[in-house]
């Protein structure tokens, strides 16, 4: 038997179970059971998540669960997870990622520059808020936290005339609204690992690591290497406004990188190639002149 150890919102126990769908299918006959616990970052929604601790809010009780025996392993979305892991824990697992894009809803379908000076944008995203005020600095960001459902409801009920959710998520749920519109590079960059979903084990249990080997994803992990390199570079978690996308082009790896000021006006873009070996090395030297090029006043305002 394994054991899952996964937050309750829907959009948590869709991709548990997804994790849990591939162990299922690579070792036939194995027992697969979900563990759902609640989370800080789930209970706390009058605060942002920088208030109450960052995004590690979030991995804390499951990470527990692991430690206390309960659970075997725990899935999260890897935007969640810090750049430093505790070093009783090792990500044994990336799935295959889904759309790292975020969509723009409204309800009437206009685009972010047919909005009205002062309309109200939910989210609670300094990257989202940092990169959208870069473009329409006469928008207003409204903290919008919660589930998907939760946020869509506020837009439903008038409390936000836009919001920015992330794509992957809407997909997964297979919510549809009449309106939305993709935002997309070069003005819009996701969150480092956006869309990815990662397998976290203890260190050191190496029957589990081994049956998480045949879900990992070879191409997804090197772009992930070179997004995350970026945010360990940078000490980054949900208090920065960092954006990251690393894409493969054949043996090429592309990537661009962005760390705002959360009023939007300054922006630092840095954009590399080189091969899917030098991933890692791609995203250090990207941090490298985000921070030699302003990146530290931006930081030290933060």
């Amino acid at each position: 038997m394994i054991r899952i150890a996964t937050r309750k919102s829907l959009l948590a126990l869709w991709q548990s179970e997804h994790a849990a769908d591939l162990l299922r299918q690579q070792h036939p006959g194995l027992d697969v059971e979900l563990v759902p616990l609640s989370t800080r970052g789930d209970e706390v929604l009058d605060r942002s998540l920088s208030e109450i601790g960052g995004k590690g809010v979030f991995l804390k009780e499951l990470e527990r669960a692991i430690l206390d025996g309960e659970a075997d392993i725990a899935v999260h979305s890897l935007k969640d997870v810090p750049a430093e892991s505790p070093p009783e824990f090792e990500l044994a697992a990336y799935l295959a990622g889904g759309d790292w894009g975020d969509w723009w809803i409204t309800r009437d379908g206009r685009a972010p520059e047919d909005m009205p000076p002062g309309s109200r944008v939910g989210t609670s995203s300094l990257r989202r808020q940092s990169q959208l005020l870069a473009q329409y600095p006469e928008l207003n960001i409204v903290p919008v936290r919660g589930n998907v459902q939760t946020r869509l409801a506020k837009l439903d009920g008038g409390e936000v005339d836009a919001l920015i959710l992330a794509a992957a998520g809407l997909q997964r749920l297979e919510i549809r609204r009449e309106h939305w519109l993709p935002l997309r590079p070069p003005e819009f960059l996701p969150a480092p690992g956006q869309g990815v979903v990662v397998v976290q084990c203890r260190r050191g249990d190496d029957h589990t690591r081994h049956l998480l080997e045949p879900l990992n994803c070879p191409l997804t992990t090197t772009r992930i290497q070179a997004e995350r390199a970026v945010v360990h570079e940078l000490g980054g978690d949900c208090r920065m406004p960092l954006a990251a996308l690393a894409q493969i082009d054949g043996d090429e790896l592309r990537l661009q990188a962005r760390l705002a000021s959360p009023d939007g006006r300054q922006v630092i873009d840095s954009i590399s190639t080189g091969a899917l070996s030098q991933a890692e090395e791609l995203g250090r030297n990207a941090a490298q002149f985000i921070t030699d090029n302003g990146g530290m006043r931006i930081l030290s305002q933060l």
